[in-house]
């Protein structure tokens, strides 16, 4: 059995639809229409030896941040049901209304506000405006998260958004940018895996680009055999290790909530790595991606 000691997952969502919001959801499957609980979920991540976890923004709302700083600070604690579930740390990439860059500066001003969190997103590929990263609002708060050290996570980039996030990371001097999915791969389209291909190296050529090896189980038509393995293989050629990490995508999975469906054959492609290579997909460039703003602590 592989071990998984150390790993962090820097890709799990929460939610609890009894506030409304998760419009999205009304176009996923069934499965995934319902509350998904840390309880849910510890279990499993214990089984796979998680124990840093970044809790991810599902929904553009203040409600939804709240709630998942809230969780982190229980599950940190061990006060929440289902306990720690072995994980030691738990941080949060939030949503910021980046369309309005006072409120943003207002927000990064705010202890309470900014407490465990350690980038944001917005969820550009729902968005109606798809220049949304290019309006000049949006602009000068990625310039006050660049000055925060704050990096900005880009959702399943392809194809509407992988070369506007490139030319994002290109002129906002100083902002990591973070393509979670890889992007998103097109499995399933021969044509559009090669120009899937084509613009994650031109995004890999901008320094302060990474990804997380994330959410493959079920992008594009679903990766055939094989096919986890080959996107790694690009993925590593065109950024190196120490500019990716692992993510699960939990609850997101073939078998919604079933977190192996969704990672084995990612987790076992890593663990397949030669050292240093293995460390830096399994915790260590998390380590420096993910880092809490100065003054930040924990209450433990």
């Amino acid at each position: 059995m592989p071990d998984h000691a150390g790993l962090t997952d820097t890709h799990l969502h929460l939610w609890d639809l009894s506030g409304g919001g998760y419009g999205w959801l009304a176009g996923a499957p069934e499965g995934l229409r319902r509350d998904v609980r840390w309880e849910d979920v510890a279990p499993q991540l214990a089984a796979v030896g998680v124990r840093r976890l970044v809790l991810v923004q599902a929904d553009d709302t203040r409600t939804d941040t709240l709630a998942m700083q809230a969780a982190a600070e229980r599950i940190e604690a061990g006060t929440i049901r289902g306990g720690s579930g072995g994980v030691e740390r738990v941080d949060v990439v939030a949503w910021l209304p980046l369309d309005d860059p006072h409120e943003v500066a207002q927000l990064l001003d705010d202890p309470a506000a900014m407490h465990r969190v350690v980038g944001v997103r917005h969820l550009v590929h729902d968005d109606p405006d798809p220049g949304f990263l290019d309006r000049a609002t949006v602009r000068r708060s990625l310039q006050l998260l660049a000055a925060r050290g704050l990096p900005l996570d880009v959702p399943d980039a392809y194809p509407r958004h992988l070369r506007q996030a490139t030319r994002v990371a290109r002129e906002v001097p100083g902002l990591v940018v973070v393509l979670d999915h890889l992007a998103k791969p097109p499995f399933g389209d021969a044509a559009a895996m090669r120009q899937w291909e084509e613009q994650l190296r031109e995004a890999a050529e901008v320094p302060t680009v990474v990804a997380k090896v994330s959410g493959l189980s079920t992008s594009g038509l679903g990766p055939g055999p094989g096919d986890v393995a080959r996107v790694l293989e690009v993925a590593l050629d065109a950024f190196g290790a120490q500019r990716l990490m692992f993510g699960s995508d939990w609850p997101i999975a073939p078998v919604p909530l079933d977190l192996r469906s969704g990672v084995q054959e990612l987790l076992d492609a890593v663990d397949a790595l030669e050292e240093p290579a293995r460390s830096q997909l399994r915790q260590r460039t998390a380590e420096g991606v993910y880092r809490r703003v100065e003054g930040q602590t924990t209450s433990r």
